[in-house]
């Protein structure tokens, strides 16, 4: 078995079990421990922090540890966390259970980090592309095939048998790692770890292409995160129709997704990467403005196609940026500079929940979409306007200087 099959078997393993605790911890807060609205967001939010509090250290210890290591040992503190929370789901402790979904989500942090590090050593530059999708279509797969089955399989007397199957994924995980090879890189410079933080950081910032893929991809976070509050009162105020449609409609963005991404695994060679680096946010825009177009009482052909739009065209920009983040920054400092860009993502995203509510509740569902078609175009001006579109081969990053 090669090392890239290895993490893409692994890497559906651990999305499984990452979109079972993204999706069951507010249901099961309701449905075993009969949780207050405020509890249920503490838990949220304790499964949510994990990118927050994990990110930077674990972008250190990708870059100074052996990788092989660290994606071993991000599988076993998932396994951990996931364990530990069925078993305070049969204690009814809500603050283990708590602990327990944060650790889980420590573990699925490193392992991210780990794998953008590893996949440049175990695949040629030229065959990078196409691995990177590989490595993404779990996600998508995960994103649409774990809500739809938990929403059939998720009851009381079901809950601890889901988070014990999330643990056993994460056992699979690490089975299906222990049989990578050592991964050789060279050394970082000895640094203290401020300094050593601050530079992945830095280089983020002067770099002309690292800087507008991370100017894009706030400003697309922090208009989805609005747009995810939204959407069930757009539905039933706007629409005036039944709340389930948004539901659907996250279905037929799962889906759209999927097909986003197996597209990109097979022309990423043959397609320039600029026309996908400006096609993944100049969709979003369009897929938001059609939001502001679908009309009341028989919405559903055009809030799916908004949704399906959403999910296809950044997710496979998401594929392609990827692939510019591994072939521009030094080995030797990636995992440092991927953990800042997602820092930077996640950490916008409880920000967008409540800039969501102000919004929506000083002025009107319509004005709050609105703001969305324009935090949307801020990050299709942020590809448009850089570096960005003047990628036209992803061999030839490797001969830029660093920026």
């Amino acid at each position: 078995m090669t090392p890239l099959t290895r993490l893409i078997l692994s890497a559906h393993c651990m999305n499984i079990a990452d979109h079972i605790a993204l999706v069951a911890v507010p249901i099961v807060a309701a449905l075993a421990f009969d949780a207050s609205p405020a509890v249920i967001g503490v838990l949220v939010a304790c499964q949510s922090s994990a990118h927050l509090i994990g990110s930077l250290p674990f972008g250190l210890v990708v870059d100074q540890f052996q990788l092989r290591t660290s994606v071993i040992w991000s599988t076993l503190i998932a396994t951990l966390g996931f364990g530990a929370a069925a078993t305070a789901l049969l204690s009814g402790s809500v603050a283990i259970f708590g602990l327990a979904i944060a650790l889980a989500g420590l573990g699925n942090v490193l392992y991210g980090l780990s794998t953008l590090s590893i996949a440049p050593k175990v695949v040629a530059a030229s065959e990078l592309g196409t691995a990177n999708a590989r490595l993404s279509l779990p996600r998508s797969i995960a994103s649409f095939l774990v809500p739809l089955s938990l929403g059939f399989l998720l009851a009381p007397d079901t809950a601890v048998l889901i988070f014990w199957a999330a643990t056993i994924c994460a056992v699979v995980a690490f089975t299906c790692l222990r049989g990578l090879p050592a991964i050789s890189r060279p050394k970082a410079a000895k640094q203290s770890i401020l300094a050593r933080l601050a530079s992945g950081g830095i280089f983020v910032i002067r770099h002309k292409l690292l800087l507008p893929i991370s100017l894009c991809a706030v400003f697309w976070n922090l208009a989805f995160a609005i747009l995810l509050v939204l959407m069930v009162p757009v539905v039933t105020q706007v629409y005036h129709a039944d709340p389930v449609l948004f539901a659907r409609a996250m279905a037929a963005f799962g889906l759209a997704a999927i097909a986003g991404t197996w597209v990109m695994g097979r022309i990423s060679s043959r397609v320039a990467p600029n026309l996908i680096l400006l096609f993944g946010p100049g969709s979003s825009v369009l897929a938001s403005a059609l939001l502001l177009f679908v009309p009341a009482r028989h919405p559903e052909t055009l809030l799916y196609a908004a949704f399906s739009l959403l999910g296809f065209g950044p997710s496979m920009w998401l594929v392609a940026q990827t692939t510019v983040r591994q072939l521009v920054t030094p080995e030797e400092m990636l995992g440092r500079v991927n953990s800042v860009i997602q820092t930077a993502i996640y950490g916008i995203r409880p920000l967008g929940a409540l800039v969501a509510g102000l919004i929506a509740t000083a002025t009107t569902l319509e004005t709050a979409l609105w703001l969305v078609v324009g935090l949307f175009g801020l990050s299709f001006a942020s590809a448009l306007l850089s570096r960005l579109r003047t990628v036209k081969d992803y061999l030839a990053l490797q001969s830029l200087p660093q920026m």
